[in-house]
């Protein structure tokens, strides 16, 4: 009789494979068109994989379990020659391969080096294999060869692996290394380079980001009558510096199973240099004032541009500020250095309608957006949100700072 097989459907847009978790039927049973008959779970739902036509189970090829792409076999239907036809099957075509592939189309079909049967995914568009694996594992010969090339596995994150089990070969790393050179390639300066190395090690902690607005009508008005007169950035950094000083939990390093809590308040802040960014640190930020952080915050964004900055200036802080708004962006999610756990952003401030209880009218205020990115490993939810709360309201009273 002829045979046909059941095929891994497309279970949704994004849905590149799915975890066969039970046999609904056995072999032997007689089964109908679009009767449930495998039990799949993706990342995303469980769901059933139906009969494509009436017929008896021969047999499944998978196994529970276990994951299979999008397109692939999971076993084969014995269904009449009048079924085939009904289904638009040519029957000859499934006889021949059903004999020479044991059921399994050789179009559609392939075998690993470890004999098992896989079906490339008929999803087109994927940026890379459903089951490739990238350079989660390395032989001594990829490390050498990477490390005489300056190369990180994040480097390599694209190549789509042939070896076993979709592993990255080193002719798979020479094949792409050769397929660059054949592009335009400019060299990366060494700030690049230092910042790229920077968040690829932050990226290796599950980070998170909270938001808040904050309303600068205050900090503007305390601004505009005071003699020196700072920019925003500084006030958040100010208002980060006592909240940290009141609970300095938030800003402690997770070293094993301990937290270690910082020493001193050393606050960096973001400044935009050539191909990269500087880090500058205002020590013990929270000992001193606003107004006489001043000339030391000045003086610091200036030696920055110059590439100047003393080594008591840099290093060895716990958090850092970004005033992204600077670049008119509303709202970004900032990365902590990786000595860090927390990085504190400030959005552009726009006027938007806020309602006032006391008119009973909505009127306009200046207003921007607060996030703290935080390591999650350290942080909840809950407590970065309560000391991004402190913040914001040390900015609505900027005479405290």
């Amino acid at each position: 009789m002829p045979e046909i097989p059941i095929i891994m459907p497309q279970l949704g847009e994004s849905i590149a494979e799915a975890t066969v978790v039970n046999f609904l039927v056995k072999p032997g049973d007689t089964v109908a068109a679009d009767q449930d008959i495998v039990e799949v779970e993706t990342n995303k739902a469980g769901m059933n994989v139906t009969s494509p036509g009436n017929g008896t189970l021969k047999s499944f090829t998978v196994k529970l379990n276990e994951s299979y792409p999008v397109g692939a076999v999971l076993g084969q239907i014995e269904i009449t020659k009048e079924e085939a036809a009904r289904l638009g099957f040519d029957t000859d075509r499934i006889e021949k391969s059903a004999t020479e592939s044991h059921g399994i189309s050789t179009s559609t079909a392939s075998t690993s080096s470890g004999g098992r049967q896989s079906v490339q995914p008929t999803v087109r568009g994927l940026p890379v294999p459903a089951h490739a694996t990238g350079l989660s594992y390395m032989s001594p010969r990829m490390k050498a060869r990477m490390n005489e090339l300056g190369l990180h596995a994040a480097d390599l994150a694209g190549i789509a692996g042939s070896g076993a089990a979709g592993r990255v070969t080193i002719e798979d790393l020479e094949k792409y290394l050769s397929n660059l050179e054949k592009q335009k390639l400019t060299d990366a300066s060494s700030m690049r380079v230092a910042v790229a190395d920077a968040m690829r090690r932050s990226w290796t902690r599950p980070l998170a980001t909270v938001g808040l607005p904050v309303c600068l009508d205050a900090l503007l008005a305390h601004r505009k009558q005071s003699e020196v007169k700072s920019g925003p950035a500084l006030y958040a950094l100010r208002a980060l510096a006592i909240a940290l000083s009141e609970n300095s939990a938030p800003a402690g390093r997770l070293v094993g199973a301990k937290i270690v809590h910082p020493a001193s308040i050393d606050v960096g802040f973001a400044v935009e240099a050539d191909d990269g960014v500087l880090v500058p640190v205002i020590r013990s930020a929270d000992k001193s004032k606003l107004k006489d952080l001043v000339r030391r915050y000045d003086e610091l964004i200036a030696l920055a541009h110059q590439r100047k900055l003393p080594a008591d200036a840099t290093g060895q802080s716990i958090a850092t500020v970004t005033n992204y708004g600077t670049f008119g962006l509303v709202f970004a999610t900032p990365i902590p250095l990786p000595e860090q756990t927390l990085v504190l952003g400030l959005g552009a401030g726009r006027k938007v309608p806020s309602w006032n209880e006391g008119k009973g009218q909505f009127v306009p205020v200046i207003e921007a957006q607060l996030t703290l990115s935080f390591d999650h490993r350290v942080l909840d939810g809950g407590a970065a949100g309560r000391l991004l709360k402190r913040i914001s309201d040390l900015m609505t009273h900027p005479e405290e700072l």
